[in-house]
């Protein structure tokens, strides 16, 4: 370099001197007096470490995401206009009634299987359309049920998407009960209680008690069960939690285990090996008997079952697991069922109107083996059913039936304490009833 600059003409050489003279006298000046910050607060920069630098941002650009975030969560709306089907209507019916077309109709039904299920509607429902400005289908709505309403909804591509909004259901407890006047089907409407609760409560309790025969004026029943609200309205009742039936002074209850089942207070199962009568009847006609007089010959002869009256075609299921040891028709049985429940006991359907069990086949407790009927030497349409313990016949009605397995010992450890909670306080609501007689 210095060999460059003495190459140079002299006039040249002392412009180049003066200006490097200049440059290393400005480096040497005093720069803006520093100041030490007053804030004890803060912390040195660490030499290594990254720091996030603040940077303002600007209010209207805040404003435009917070915009868009929330449009993002607001669902696009539509002017929905209402259409009830009316008895006759099918879904061509109603959509040439909307405005839209059957190739739309054709393209939303066969968009996936929630829209298929337009397919069902009934009368009365409510099928809703809003019209886009080309005057296509831009949403439908279709109300399921009260928790659940389908969209299709026409997207950018021309296609239709379809969700469907639920609403989340609120479950409570409830408690009735009440006394027995009359019969137990009339106390419990009174008490408020569904057929269907009514039904189901019978079911529990079917194992011990006949509510057929052995209801009395004076019984007392009780239960806790599941009550459902969607928005703060009403839309049903649930499972039936715990119940309790006091039968001509004899305690029964029975508290619903996370597996499903009803059990004992103990841990017992309320499902015993046999039901005591295998069909839904109106009365019996016959009872176990074995000095009876015949109806039709008018001889003494020995009736060794019960006769159930019921309507032809009424079901009749298998009272417990087995397999059918014959099914066939005789000229005194009728069309009959033979079940065999292991080795010691058998049970014998009678006069039924038809079989719908092969011999040889394994069937389990309540599955549906025939209906009533009137075949073989009968006066009226009824079940005659046998309970054979060891090959001799008992009382269908009062012979002891054999017990289910118990909880096991860590389910029973579980299930405890839930069983002991319910139990008090169906006797805090079955004393409130009696306080308030």
């Amino acid at each position: 370099m210095v060999h460059v600059v003495n190459t140079l003409p002299k006039k040249h050489r002392w412009l180049i001197l003066g200006l490097v003279s200049a440059i290393a006298g400005l480096a040497f000046l005093p720069s803006e007096k520093a100041t030490a910050s007053k804030d004890n607060s803060a912390n040195p920069l660490e030499i290594g470490k990254r720091y996030e630098l603040q940077v303002k941002v600007d209010d209207n650009e805040k404003l435009t995401e917070l915009n868009s975030e929330q449009a993002a969560e607001k669902l696009p709306e539509y002017d929905l206009v209402d259409h009830q089907v009316k008895n006759g209507d099918n879904l061509a019916i109603i959509f040439k009634r909307a405005g839209f077309s059957a190739q739309t109709l054709h393209k939303l039904i066969n968009t996936n299987a929630e829209t298929r299920k337009l397919t069902k509607i009934h009368p009365g429902e409510i099928l809703s359309f809003a019209t886009a400005e080309d005057g296509s289908l831009a949403q439908l709505r279709y109300v399921i049920s009260k928790t659940d309403t389908l969209f299709v909804t026409l997207n950018d591509e021309g296609n239709y998407d379809t969700s469907i909004d639920s609403k989340e259901i609120e479950t409570l407890t409830k408690t009735a009960g009440g006394e027995i006047s009359s019969s137990f089907w009339t106390s419990a409407i009174a008490a408020g209680l569904s057929e269907r609760q009514i039904m189901n409560f019978a079911d529990i309790f079917g194992w011990d008690v006949d509510f057929a025969n052995d209801i009395r004026k004076g019984d007392l029943f009780g239960l806790i069960y599941e009550s459902h609200y969607v928005d703060g309205e009403f839309i049903g009742t649930g499972k039936i939690i715990a119940a309790e039936f006091v039968n001509q002074g004899q305690r029964f209850a029975a508290i619903r285990h996370t597996d499903g089942n009803f059990y004992t207070p103990e841990g017992r199962s309320m499902k015993k090996a046999f039901l005591r009568a295998p069909v839904s009847f109106k009365y019996i006609s016959s009872s176990f008997n074995p000095r009876r007089l015949h109806p039709v010959t008018g001889q003494v002869k020995a009736h060794r079952g019960i006769d159930f009256a019921a309507r032809t075609g009424t079901p009749v299921v298998a009272s417990g697991n087995g397999k059918v040891v014959k099914a066939g028709y005789s000229k005194y049985n009728g069309n009959y069922v033979f079940i065999s429940h292991g080795t010691q006991y058998v049970t014998k359907y009678l006069h039924l109107n038809k079989k719908l069990v092969k011999t040889g086949q394994k069937v389990k407790q309540g599955q549906k083996i025939g209906t009533v009927g009137s075949t073989g030497r009968v006066t009226g349409a009824h079940l005659h059913y046998e309970f054979l313990v060891n090959g001799v016949h008992r009382n269908p009605k009062t012979v002891k039936l054999p017990k289910s397995e118990p909880l096991p010992r860590s389910e029973l450890a579980k299930f405890k304490p839930i069983a002991d909670n319910f139990i008090a306080q169906l006797e805090r609501n079955r004393e409130l009833q009696l306080a308030l007689k």
